[in-house]
């Protein structure tokens, strides 16, 4: 099915100019949206952009922006069930998914889309978070990438030890009990940017991008999302266990990492970084989980080293 015109709010994304949206169609029935920015000048490849839990294709309009200046085009994904695309949930506000590698499917209309639309080459993987682990899969599974990047992916799910039995076990009975839709116990059925405070908050150390991110939803309220299910939480535990047992494709990779991480799993980053043969770490001193969204000279170095490494490694 032929891509269509989707909305793509510029005046908050903030992103390089001749940015574009479209609807796009899964394979087993769901509509998404994928936004494409092109580079300022003559192209030397395109970055598929994997976004995490409760994000959208405006969020990265500045990442978007220094990539055009480097020569790379950009296309992101509003995966199912958040951003704009088709919500899994008569709540909306529920961030859900079903089994965690259908996932894969909006992966693969993301393919298909690059492909129409004759997006250059080489193709590169940004995942964060939650698509830090749709990214691993995806590569896993033979994405045609020829370089990835990562920041904070979610290769494990920060749990206290104790409670990953009883998350797990609650989990499993939810399904047969028709609860594994309601909100997952601790969490919030506000969005979080919007239910927390700057300070204290562990997404960022700058305020100045913790205010846009609340602008943002509050001028487009259908891009929020709150809290996960109690599905999403065991779905999400169960892919991180299957990630764990496979062995680290042969991609050049570099993954990025905030001392200050507090959302997602370290030790897993870290034992899947030192065993990954063309993989490097960096710790980014200070950081939270969301070391794309620091201060400007911290995010700027960051992706100007993505910039490089992608150059090196086609």
């Amino acid at each position: 099915m032929r891509p269509t015109t989707a909305p793509l709010h510029a005046e908050i994304a903030r992103g390089p100019e001749g940015g574009a949206a479209h609807w796009i169609h899964t394979h087993d029935g769901l509509r998404l949206r994928a936004g494409h920015w092109p580079s300022a000048g003559p192209a030397k490849g395109t970055v598929l952009l994997f976004p995490g839990r409760t994000e959208y294709i405006e969020k990265y309009g500045d990442a978007a922006g220094f990539f055009a200046q480097h020569g790379l085009e950009s296309l992101v994904i509003d995966w199912r069930g958040q951003g704009l695309a088709d919500r899994l949930l008569s709540n909306r506000l529920l961030g859900h998914v079903d089994e965690f590698p259908n996932y894969q499917n909006d992966v693969a209309a993301m393919v298909e889309l690059a492909r129409t639309l004759d997006l250059p080459k080489p193709w590169f993987l940004l995942g964060h978070s939650m698509g830090g682990a749709i990214g691993l899969r995806a590569l896993m599974e033979g994405l045609p990438v020829a370089a990835a990047a990562f920041s904070a992916p979610m290769w494990g799910i920060k749990l206290p030890a104790p409670l990953r039995p009883l998350a797990y076990a609650i989990g499993a009975f939810a399904r047969p009990l028709c609860l594994s839709g309601h909100l997952a116990p601790s969490t919030s059925l506000t969005p979080y940017v919007q239910a927390q405070a700057f300070m204290g908050n562990l997404l960022t150390n700058d305020a100045e991008m913790y205010t846009m991110l609340r602008e943002q939803l509050k001028a487009v309220p259908d891009l929020a999302i709150s809290g996960p299910t109690i599905n999403w939480v065991y779905e999400g535990m169960r892919e991180c266990s299957h990630l764990a047992a496979q062995p680290s494709p042969d991609v050049p990779t570099l993954c990025f990492l905030g001392s200050a991480e507090q959302i997602v799993s370290t030790s897993a980053i870290h034992e899947r970084m030192d065993s990954w043969p063309k993989g490097a770490l960096r710790i980014v001193d200070a950081g939270r989980h969301e070391v794309l969204m620091e201060d400007t000279a911290t995010r700027h170095l960051i992706l100007g080293e993505m910039v490089e490494f992608f150059t090196t490694a086609r």
